[in-house]
């Protein structure tokens, strides 16, 4: 008999609990990872390995008492919601809008009500977009409002200015055959400054600092495209630094439960080995127990020239080309700007020189791979 569907979903997420929380960067002066575990118990949620976890977050409490302070409102005024009636602006400017990202709509209102600040004409144009995506970089809501002080909404005004705070996806570091009621998550803090003020990533530091006093949105993302391979006897080969690691500690244990006996290989990479070696001790029983065979690690700063994972790679072309070649599956999980398209150069030159084969033959070959899904990224 097949399990009953959850009813929740991401238009009905599960009010969750954070049951445990770890940091992963104990010692680290510049860098906060956290390991962050959430209890599904009652929510009849199915995962599998390689999913995600959808979460949405509330905006930090100085952070609206300053929109508040900033626009003279006492956040006691009442919103109202097409759904679920009135709530106080308070709450709204906690749980439902991003205090992030200001609209265009928020610049053209303090336009209009005060025509002096002619500045603002060129950003407002829609045709003037990569002016305001230049403009808007690195600003909040709050810088707006105190730069155009003499500028006043009410409090339903303020509301229809402010985008909608959006549910953030988090590789999900558990397999469900080991928590089937739980999930794992592994989060890098952001927190930073920018334009004279320190800012703070909404959902990070929501898990990282709020979230454990209170339940917690959520919901199952699936990515059947990032399934670990279902034939236990093939390789695969995973390239994770950083919190692209999470899916990967997933697919582990979710290969340890299911007696994998395909040989497994990661990469994986931070800035310091001493305050960075996410979850070592586990990999390191792994690797003594044969759920993974190699591990390669690429500390950045560890020594004066920096190393990478494509780096550790490319050191280890020709071994990489023999499981390729034996019908390895190959992975990569984390940041999509820099990273994936660097160790997408490292797999074609690895392929076009351990392979002996041309820059053309060596595309065809990646392009196969894609196309039979034995190259799967999951990159944000």
């Amino acid at each position: 008999m097949s399990p009953v569907p959850s009813s929740y979903s991401r238009k009905n997420p599960f009010p969750a609990r954070l049951t445990k929380k770890r940091l992963l960067t104990e010692g680290a002066v510049d860098k906060e990872t956290v390991h962050v575990e959430v209890s599904l118990a009652g929510s009849g949620l199915a995962y599998e390995a390689g999913d995600s976890l959808g979460v949405f977050p509330s905006n930090g409490p100085t952070e609206v008492e300053a929109v508040l302070v900033a626009t003279g409102l006492s956040g006691e005024e009442k919103i109202t919601l097409p759904d679920s009636g009135d709530i106080s602006l308070r709450e709204f400017l906690s749980r439902h809008v991003t205090l992030r990202e200001p609209s265009r709509q928020l610049l053209a209102a303090i336009l209009d009500k005060d025509p002096s600040a002619s500045e603002l004409s060129e950003l407002v144009d829609p045709e003037a977009r990569s002016i305001m995506e230049d403009w808007i970089d690195g600003r909040e809501v709050i810088d707006i409002l105190l730069e155009y002080p003499q500028v006043k909404f009410t409090a339903p005004e303020l509301a229809g200015l402010l985008r909608k705070l959006q549910p953030r996806l988090y590789s999900i570091a558990s397999s469900p055959k080991q928590y089937p009621e739980e999930v794992h998550l592994t989060v890098a803090v952001v927190r930073y400054e920018s334009h004279g003020r320190k800012r703070q990533g909404v959902a990070t530091t929501y898990l990282a600092d709020r979230a454990s006093d209170t339940t917690s949105p959520v919901f199952i993302h699936s990515a059947k495209h990032f399934r670990p391979p279902e034939d236990l006897a093939v390789p695969l080969i995973m390239v994770g630094p950083g919190t692209g690691v999470a899916p990967f500690r997933a697919f582990l244990q979710d290969r340890a439960a299911a007696g994998a006996i395909g040989p497994a290989w990661l990469f994986f990479g931070e800035r310091n080995r001493a305050t960075g070696f996410f979850y070592e001790e586990e990999f390191a029983r792994w690797l003594e127990s044969g759920v993974l065979q190699r591990l390669e690690t690429a500390f950045s700063r560890d020594q004066s020239q920096k190393i990478y994972v494509q780096d550790r790679m490319l050191e280890n072309a020709a071994e990489i080309w023999q499981w390729l070649e034996k019908g390895a599956y190959f992975y990569v999980c984390g940041d999509a700007k820099h990273m994936a398209k660097d160790v997408d150069h490292a797999l074609h030159r690895i392929v076009e020189q351990a392979g002996g084969k041309s820059k053309e033959e060596a595309d065809a070959y990646i392009d196969e791979m894609k196309k039979t899904k034995r190259y799967r990224k999951d990159v944000y």
